[in-house]
C-alpha cells in the first residue's frame, strides 16, 4: 500500500475525489492546488474521517513556485510514492478566439505542471527503485474536434509526456500511467465556461457521463495494477485505435457531434 500520495488539482473535482480515495483508504494525502481555502476544506474533510493530510498552496503554472514548494514537501515529507499529475486548466475554444495568453496557461498547466513536479520528485524515486507517476488527461491527447484547438495541444502533450517518460524509466522500478477519461463532471465546466458547449456531444450508451469519485477509482486501480494507459469508458479506446487507422472517419464524426451554431452558446 501506498504510505505517501501526492495529488495535484486536489481542491476540487477529480482531485479532491483521489485525494478522499486515498486518504480513507490509510495513505498520508499531500494536496496541492492554488485555492488555499478550498484545499483546508478538502484536508480537513480527510482528517475529520481519520485520515492524514497535508495542503500545500501553490501556482502550479509558476515554476519557481513549484521548486519551492517540492523542496519543502521533500524536508517534511520525502519523496511521495504515488505522484498523480491531475491539474488541468483551459477553455475549449477556436484558435482566434484564444488568446497567446491562454494558449500559454494551457501549456503551463497541465503540461509544464506535471514536467516540473515529477522532475522534482523523480530523483527520490530512482534512488529508491520504486514509485508511481500518473498522468491524467482527456482524449483531446488523441483525438482531434474543432474549436478546441489549445486545449487539444496541451493534452497531445501530457501524453507524449507520459509515453517519453516510461520509456526514460524503463527498467528504473518506477512506473508511469496515462489515464484518458471521458466526460467527467466536475467544476472543470463552470471555471472555463463555454467549454461544455464546443464539446462533441456524447453517447449516453457508449460513452457516459463519470462522477469525480468513479474517476478516482479508475485512477486507483489503474496504479494498483501497474498499467500503462486506461481508458474509460473503455469504449474510448476502441475509439482511438479507429482513429490510428481511420482518422478522416473519425475526425467527420466528431464533427458532426458538436452542437449546431444555432444552439450553441457564444464565448
Amino acid at each position: 500500500m501506498a504510505n505517501l500520495v501526492l495529488v495535484t488539482g486536489a481542491s476540487s473535482g477529480i482531485g479532491e475525489a483521489a485525494a478522499r480515495l486515498y486518504g480513507e483508504g490509510g495513505a498520508k494525502v499531500l494536496l496541492l492546488a492554488r485555492n488555499r481555502e478550498r484545499l483546508d476544506r478538502v484536508a480537513g474533510a480527510i482528517r475529520e474521517g481519520g485520515g492524514k493530510a497535508a495542503a500545500y498552496s501553490v501556482d502550479l503554472a509558476d515554476a519557481a513556485a513549484i521548486e519551492e514548494t517540492s523542496a519543502r514537501i521533500l524536508r517534511e515529507h520525502g519523496t511521495p510514492d504515488i505522484l498523480i499529475n491531475n491539474a488541468g486548466a483551459g477553455r475549449w475554444k477556436s484558435l482566434l478566439d484564444t488568446t497567446a495568453e491562454e494558449a500559454l496557461a494551457m501549456i503551463e498547466v497541465p503540461y509544464l505542471a506535471a514536467f516540473n513536479l515529477t522532475r522534482a520528485f523523480l530523483p527520490g524515486m530512482i534512488a529508491r527503485k520504486g514509485g508511481a507517476i500518473a498522468c491524467i488527461t482527456s482524449p483531446a491527447s488523441y483525438l482531434v474536434w474543432p474549436k478546441a484547438t489549445a486545449y487539444i495541444a496541451a493534452r497531445h502533450a501530457m501524453a507524449g509526456f507520459a509515453e517519453a517518460l516510461r520509456a526514460d524509466l524503463k527498467g528504473t522500478g518506477v512506473t508511469v500511467t496515462l489515464v484518458v477519461l471521458g466526460t467527467v463532471e466536475t467544476p472543470y465546466w463552470e471555471h472555463n465556461p463555454g467549454s461544455r458547449e464546443n464539446m462533441p456531444a456524447p453517447n449516453p450508451l457508449l460513452a457516459p457521463t463519470l462522477s469525480s469519485e468513479e474517476a478516482a477509482r479508475v485512477i486507483r486501480d489503474a496504479l494498483e495494477r501497474g498499467r500503462r494507459t486506461v481508458f474509460k469508458p473503455a469504449i474510448l479506446r476502441a475509439l482511438v485505435l479507429l482513429n490510428a487507422v481511420a482518422p478522416r472517419l473519425v475526425a467527420k464524426q466528431l464533427r458532426r457531434a458538436l452542437p449546431k451554431p444555432s444552439t450553441a452558446r457564444g464565448d
